[in-house]
């Protein structure tokens, strides 16, 4: 039986069982986002903390995301990858028992949060160079769609799933559900074949990887520019977890359902636009695309600063999910395509750095902005300091030729 181009990297047994696994687990990693995301607004009632908490749970990935990058080069990832999510099951348990005792506190949730982030500093390098290895180069960017879509079909379904649940029995089954989801991918990781081998050891030492990871990263001009427009995007337009719920609360009035729908009307956008690179992206991915996607996504954020219509909201984070996802997706597959297979969970860990490693950043300011000035004030400054960086970046690029061969 023939199998569709948009599902071709499913012909591939381990990353079947691989994607599978990651669409339950990440409907709970969603429902988790949203339950945190409540939980400090009801205990401090503080955009500045909720902002705070999202810096702390990203801190660690800025930290030691070069290292993490390193570390994975070094150990088989599928090892590597269940001792990982097994961690993630520990600390959402612990969060979910904290509140159902009714003990927790802000600190609870912060330490909780920076646990979450140091693991997932180690997690997502390998996690994603890991996909390379189960389909190879010639189904990466499919692969890569794929993954996307599960990730953000679960962005639609944990969201509205956890706004009813919070809204009915509260915060902590949530956290309860997320616990239970990583039995899944655990269970598919132990099934899975491909063992994700290390590179064979050359004797240097973890500085001398990172020193030539971020050489190569620097020399390379494709990476560069990618690494140089991902910074704007990720400090401005990602800050989904600070800005929706205060959205939802503050400006338009709604109680937990409401955010939950917010945040999968966000979901929905990113769902259709990776769905979309599946079925229709090609091999070698666009430049234009990367460049448009990111405008508009900037864009997009700038004008959520003057909609206060419920329903209007949902329709331009439904724009602002579809272009982010469509950015990240093309910028994944680039650099992955772009990296030489000993070195992609390095340069992944400098995706991971520049793509979530900011995050901290762009979390206090947006929550500082939104506290002091309004929740439309920190729209406005996210969108518009996000334009003028890409702006610069494209400006700056002119200088620097841009080639699109794999790399060797």
């Amino acid at each position: 039986m023939t199998v569709p181009a948009a599902l071709r990297a499913l012909t591939h047994r381990d990353f079947r069982l691989f994607w599978l696994g990651q669409l339950v687990s990440l409907i709970g990693t969603w429902m988790q986002a949203v339950g945190q995301a409540w939980l400090v607004l009801q205990i401090t009632n503080s955009a500045f903390k909720l902002g705070l908490l999202t810096a702390l749970q990203f801190a660690p990935m800025l930290c030691f995301s070069v290292f993490a990058g390193a570390f994975a080069d070094r150990l088989p990832k599928r090892r590597l990858l269940i001792t990982t999510q097994s961690l993630l099951l520990v600390q959402a348990f612990t969060l979910s028992v904290l509140v159902w005792t009714g003990h927790v506190q802000y600190w609870h949730v912060a330490v909780l949060a920076t646990l979450l982030g140091a693991v997932n500093t180690i997690d997502m390098p390998a996690r994603q160079s890991f996909i390379a290895d189960m389909v190879g180069r010639d189904a990466l960017m499919n692969a890569i769609a794929l993954n996307s879509a599960v990730f953000n079909a679960a962005r639609v379904v944990g969201p509205a799933i956890a706004g009813l649940l919070v809204a009915r029995w509260g915060v902590a089954t949530a956290f309860l559900v997320n616990g239970l989801s990583f039995v899944a991918v655990i269970i598919a990781l132990l099934c899975i074949r491909t063992q994700g081998a290390p590179r064979v050891h050359t004797g240097s030492t973890v500085r001398d990887d990172i020193r030539e990871g971020v050489f190569y990263a620097l020399r390379t001009p494709r990476i560069a520019f990618l690494l140089a427009l991902l910074l704007p995007v990720s400090l401005f337009v990602f800050n989904f977890n600070v800005l929706v719920p205060l959205l939802a609360r503050d400006v338009l009035h709604e109680g937990a359902h409401g955010f939950g729908v917010l945040m999968a009307s966000l979901g929905a956008g990113s769902l259709g636009a990776a769905v979309g690179v599946a079925v229709l992206g090609r091999t070698r991915p666009r430049l234009r695309v990367l460049i448009v996607a990111a405008l508009v996504a900037t864009t997009a954020t700038f004008a959520m600063a003057f909609v206060r219509n419920f329903h209007l909201a949902a329709a331009v984070l439904v724009v602002i999910g579809a272009s982010a996802i469509l950015f990240m997706t093309t910028a994944n597959t680039m650099l992955q395509i772009t990296a030489p297979d000993a070195m992609r969970a390095r340069m992944m860990s400098l995706y991971t750095l520049v793509f979530a490693g900011v995050t901290p950043f762009g979390s206090v300011l947006m929550g500082t902005v939104a506290e002091h000035a309004g929740v439309p004030s920190a729209f406005a400054t996210a969108g518009g300091l996000g334009l003028v960086m890409i702006v610069a970046v494209l400006i700056a690029s002119r200088r620097a030729p841009l080639s699109f061969a794999p790399a060797a």
